[in-house]
């Protein structure tokens, strides 16, 4: 739709009247500019990015199993391409050779994805569902495969086009993950659905952080204990070519490297089917990282405030240049709000909003309002950068005491009871 402006109607008269033209052309570019503004917000968040993982269930299932079976009718050709299914899966869960009774005996049933039965032939994309009571003591983690990890948080990222992204738009990869059937493996996997805020909080980016008191809220958020990041990087040939697939398990706040291998599909059509057996292998890759001890949570994750305050202080003497004058983020607590008995007094939860320029900013504050004594917990509920965040402290005495022992440590403290701001 085209809006025209004539000159005629921004013209100033003596009566007034251009003056209201004016007016009321102002107003309305304010209020388009309202409008694109609001639609830009709600994007952030909004759209069908979201795909919702598999529930693990109890059973173990494998999916994507080819069968092409010949027989004297359909009917026969059909029992015999679900036997020699089973046995396929079987075999893809590094089960122990067995008679294909016994493997029969442990299946709860099969799940058709695609078939195709003529008068002889049967050819299909089957899955096969076993009862983890009968099979777990052969495969899965109650083989003896050792003891199952703690929560990890999946981001699984994907590199296609020179763009990396994560739940931003629904891909492949992310499917994939959502998919896959976890159940069978010793690693706990905790995979968002990507939808609302999760991606905001969940980029590629993220995965480049270092700050350990980052990585302690978001991984709050989801109840995990340390994060898992597969990368999948995609490269076309040609437009419906084949494609090449790069794929690499990584871990931990460090950004670890675990291992690495390479993939090709035929096409856009047998992308799905490289995505599928690359999950597989990655989980792979992590379960031998758990059987070796290397995945573990990173005790800096959930290390006490002082011992944070020493890292962060040997951090700073190692990248502040020699001879410049290091910013005081955690100034030292005085040894009078040390020595203070705080035993006894009833524990409160206090709201407090504090300015974070940066990700420093938002360590330091953290780490001098846990330096508190009587500090049982703070954590942040709303991050800003560039702008006031704000955390939700529990601390035995109350909010009085709070705002006393930040103003000995030479915070500027506003407001009062269980609401307060601090500043530099």
């Amino acid at each position: 739709m085209a809006i025209t402006i004539s000159p005629k109607s921004l013209r100033v008269s003596r009566k007034g009247s251009g003056s209201k033209a004016v007016l009321w052309w102002g107003g309305a570019a304010a209020l388009v500019v309202a409008t694109i503004t609001g639609v830009q917000l709600l994007a952030q968040i909004e759209g069908d990015r979201g795909i919702a993982p598999l529930a693990n269930s109890q059973d173990i299932q494998v999916n994507g199993i080819t069968v092409d079976v010949t027989a004297k009718t359909g009917a026969q050709a059909r029992i015999d391409g679900w036997k020699l299914a089973e046995k396929e899966a079987w075999k893809k869960l590094g089960g122990p050779d067995m008679p294909t009774e016994s493997i029969d005996a442990m299946v709860t049933s099969v799940v058709i994805g695609h078939e195709q039965v003529g008068p002889k032939r049967y050819i299909a994309t089957l899955g096969v569902i076993f009862d983890k009571a009968k099979a777990g003591q052969f495969v899965g983690a109650g083989a003896g495969t050792g003891p199952r990890s703690a929560p990890l948080l999946l981001i699984p990222v994907l590199d296609s086009g020179g763009v990396r992204q994560v739940f931003e738009v629904r891909g492949p990869w992310q499917r994939a993950w959502a998919e896959f059937q976890a159940a069978a493996s010793p690693v706990d996997y905790v995979r968002p659905t990507g939808s609302g805020g999760e991606s905001l909080i969940l980029t590629a980016g993220q995965t480049s952080r270092r700050s350990r008191l980052w990585w302690r809220t978001v991984l709050g958020q989801f109840d995990a204990s340390d994060v898992v990041m597969p990368v999948a990087r995609l490269e076309r040939q040609w437009p419906g070519g084949p494609i090449k697939g790069t794929f690499t398990a990584r871990y931990g706040p460090d950004n670890t490297f675990l291992g690495s291998f390479t993939m090709d599909a035929a096409s856009e059509q047998d992308l799905p089917r490289m995505l599928e057996q690359a999950v597989t292998r990655i989980d792979g890759l992590y379960r031998d990282a758990l059987a070796t001890g290397q995945l573990r949570p990173d005790p800096s994750i959930n290390a006490g405030g002082e011992a944070l305050d020493r890292a962060f202080a040997e951090l700073r003497e190692k990248l502040m240049p020699k001879g410049g004058e290091a910013p005081v983020v955690v100034p030292t607590p005085t040894p009078v709000i040390r020595t203070e008995d705080v035993t006894g007094a009833p524990a409160e939860i206090v709201t407090v909003q504090f300015v974070t320029p940066d990700a420093m900013a938002v360590d330091g504050a953290l780490a001098a309002v846990r330096g508190v004594p009587g500090v049982q917990g703070a954590a942040t509920v709303s991050l800003a950068i560039g702008g006031t965040s704000v955390m939700r402290v529990t601390v035995s005495g109350g909010g009085d005491r709070l705002a006393g022992a930040l103003r000995a440590q030479g915070w500027k403290v506003s407001g009062g009871g269980t609401s307060l701001r601090i500043s530099r």
